[in-house]
């Protein structure tokens, strides 16, 4: 039996006010679901391409008052995947024109990545396989 593909991926964030239109700006659409749920936390949702859902999610219980580190044990960074080069350097224009600090295109034997990160310091990465 193999291993299922990834269905979704949920990050916290310190203020959903703050994240939501940042990362509706970046990913170009309307989410598909922004609710307060009964669990104790509100969830801002999009639906990619091939089913997969990404959502951010704020809890009742306030963060703590410290920035993401990919160092700390947990989360490293979220790739999303893009077919070529040539549209990883689209997606580089899309995030200079929305004042998404980023490191430009990095080549590596394995692929493209060009990564940068959200409101919260959240490591976000674009990748492409190699030419």
């Amino acid at each position: 039996m193999m291993f299922p593909a990834l269905n979704h991926v949920a990050v916290t964030v310190r203020d959903i006010d703050v994240s939501r239109p940042w990362y509706q700006a970046l990913i170009g659409t309307d989410p598909v679901l922004d609710e307060h749920t009964n669990a104790g936390f509100h969830h801002v949702v999009w639906a990619f391409q091939g089913g997969t859902l990404f959502g951010i999610h704020q809890h009742e219980r306030p963060a703590p008052a410290e920035t993401f580190s990919e160092f700390r044990v947990g989360l490293d960074h979220v790739g999303f995947g893009v077919a070529s080069r040539a549209e990883l350097q689209m997606w580089a224009s899309r995030l200079n024109e929305n004042g998404i600090a980023h490191a430009g295109i990095v080549a590596a034997p394995y692929g493209f990545g060009l990564s940068f990160r959200d409101p919260d310091g959240i490591a976000l990465e674009l990748f492409a396989p190699p030419d």
